[in-house]
């Protein structure tokens, strides 16, 4: 019925009104056909004509009456009523109003299949944790967004591939690098162990797992670890120059072991958080700045040609031309390149893939990058609209009233591995997303392991296996479940049905603004509604022509709720 009615106004406004094109383009672009939030009000609304109303300055009556003519000469269309400022309701006939629920049931995509918007091939990059150490639950939070979106832009139609960064180059995983080495040969005891290396228990597992021939004596120690900076950051440096310089087989053979131990720590921990990527991109792959065939080469002498200059030795980015706020430094005074720089040859081969557009799912404290990145896709010669950042605010989890430390260089952190062993990849999915992203969201983890109705996620999924117990019941006493819905004049279920339709526009509504917390929000209402229902209607003794209804409305909610939870990566639960 959305289609037919949509089509119905679309024709009003080509074939009755006497608007001028421009008129009729605004109103087109602008109307909008949605389900009544109260059947009080109809099965659906439209303000076409309260827009239309405003385009010609006339009353929205003289408009209304012309179209309710229109749409009741639909056989399907009970009665259509003009309402406040100029919203036409629509009720339709219990035909109509069951036809479309079974159709949707049916299709779950039978109310946005009509939309004009194109279908693009998308990229996604997300997560993209340094690999210095396990995700911890604030890395948790941006991996279940991005995989969410993913899933929410497929079910629309969009060609999505989903895309991990590694920085595998680097002074951080020199860092790892030199944390692993110190500890492989005790170089130090637990007090005088440096400040701004990586201390966590895994450190001590990777050391322990490198096989490495070569033995440190005392001497070689002591040359190691004496007359450094006192300054934290310049003592790990010195250490890492020395590693580098006097023990250099040992160094990449730690360091390599070290970085892939860690990614492959990463990749499980995701695979069990059901995030599965179609791309690991390596910073490494880019090439270095000296290698005139490197991609990281051609991408900065592709924008020095026309938007760079020399200043104090270094090479600046005119990122001003581009909206920045000041222009940036791309090539250091010594020749080595910035992050910057990689990260301008990582978006043009991003942009070379061909994606129509690339969304990158950042933390929110690289808000103040965005300028900088959209100035170098503009000076490469692309379009800054190709690109949408989305930053997501780690969550704060808590524990008995404390809120649980996330650092991953002092080594005291919960890891998202630990939070999916204790609450389940489901219910940290659910709760990750059940605020908007840009958000500050505290997770209680007492909260999320109750059975109680203030754990949403228990709720939620208590909706859907007390629908899955009723169906169970109702097979035991020798029926059928129906496939469709009779001529019943029972309309007891109507609002619980209407909330069902309206899934569809919740899903669209996600993937365009690209905020899988509204189906959250959709899951806690329409779940809400359905155990009011039950606890007022006592399902199994209904009256014989209520029942087949009733069972049919309830195979219906179940359906809804369990498409919902599976674009956000979770599994519904048929028990509890």
């Amino acid at each position: 019925m959305y289609n037919q009615i949509l089509s119905s106004l679309n024709d009003f406004i080509d074939n009755d009104l006497f608007f001028d094109p421009d008129q009729k383009k605004t109103l087109l672009h602008k109307h909008k056909l949605a389900l009544s939030d109260s059947l009080q009000k109809g099965h659906w609304t439209t303000n076409l004509c309260l827009i239309a109303s405003n385009l010609a300055k006339k009353n929205p009556r003289d408009i209304a009456s012309a179209l309710i003519t229109r749409l009741e000469n639909q056989s399907e269309i009970a009665k259509v009523e003009l309402a406040g400022p100029g919203f036409v309701n629509i009720f339709l006939t219990r035909e109509a109003f069951f036809n479309q629920l079974d159709d949707a049931d049916k299709n779950p995509n039978s109310f946005v299949e009509s939309s004009h918007t194109s279908k693009e091939k998308i990229q996604i990059e997300f997560v993209s944790a340094n690999p210095t150490g396990p995700l911890h639950v604030g890395h948790g939070r941006g991996a279940a967004y991005g995989d969410a979106i993913g899933r929410i832009l497929q079910r629309l139609g969009h060609e999505v591939s989903r895309e991990y960064y590694v920085n595998d180059a680097g002074r951080q995983i020199d860092i790892l690098a030199c944390s692993i080495f110190l500890r492989k040969f005790e170089c130090f005891d637990e007090k005088a162990f440096p400040k701004s290396a990586y201390k966590g228990s895994y450190i001590l597992e990777i050391a322990r797992g490198a096989e490495i021939d070569q033995a440190l004596t005392e001497s070689d120690k002591e040359k190691l670890i004496t007359n450094l900076p006192k300054d934290d950051e310049e003592k790990i440096d010195e250490l890492i120059e020395r590693i580098k310089i006097n023990h250099s087989n040992s160094w990449s053979l730690i360091r390599d072991f070290g970085l892939n131990y860690v990614i492959k720590s990463i990749k499980e921990d995701l695979t069990q958080f059901k995030v599965i990527f179609d791309n690991w991109f390596f910073e490494s792959s880019l090439g270095e700045l000296e290698d005139k065939k490197s991609e990281i080469f051609q991408a900065l002498d592709q924008v020095k040609k026309e938007h760079a200059y020399e200043k104090n030795g270094a090479v600046w980015l005119e990122s001003t031309k581009f909206g920045d706020d000041k222009d940036r430094v791309i090539i250091r005074e010594d020749g080595r390149g910035t992050y910057l720089s990689a990260d301008l040859a990582y978006h043009r081969n991003k942009l070379d893939r061909g994606f129509d557009t690339i969304i990158n799912v950042w933390g929110s404290d690289h808000h103040g990058y965005i300028k900088r990145i959209e100035a170098t896709i503009e000076a490469m010669g692309y379009s800054k609209k190709q690109m949408q950042v989305q930053l997501v605010q780690f969550a704060n989890l808590f524990e008995n009233g404390s809120k649980v430390k996330m650092s991953t260089r002092s080594g005291n952190f919960y890891t998202l591995k630990q939070l999916i062993d204790d609450i389940g990849p489901d219910a940290s999915r659910f709760y990750y997303l059940s605020k908007q992203a840009d958000q500050h969201l505290d997770f209680d983890i007492g909260v999320a392991r109750s059975n109680s109705k203030d754990n949403l996620y228990y709720y939620v999924q208590y909706a859907h296996a007390r629908i899955c117990s009723v169906e169970k019941k109702y097979l035991e006493l020798g029926m059928a479940l129906p496939s469709k819905f009779d001529d019943s004049d029972f309309d007891g279920c109507d609002e619980l049905l209407q909330m069902a339709l309206n899934a569809q526009f919740v899903i669209k509504s996600s993937g365009e603004n690209l905020q899988p917390h509204l189906i959250v929000y959709y899951l806690r209402d329409i779940s809400q509604s359905f155990h009011q229902f039950y606890n007022n209607v006592n399902i199994l003794n209904a009256k014989k022509l209520e029942q087949n209804n009733i069972m049919r409305a309830l195979i219906i909610v179940k359906s809804v709720i369990a498409s919902s939870l599976e674009l956000l990566g979770i599994e519904p639960l048929d028990s509890m």
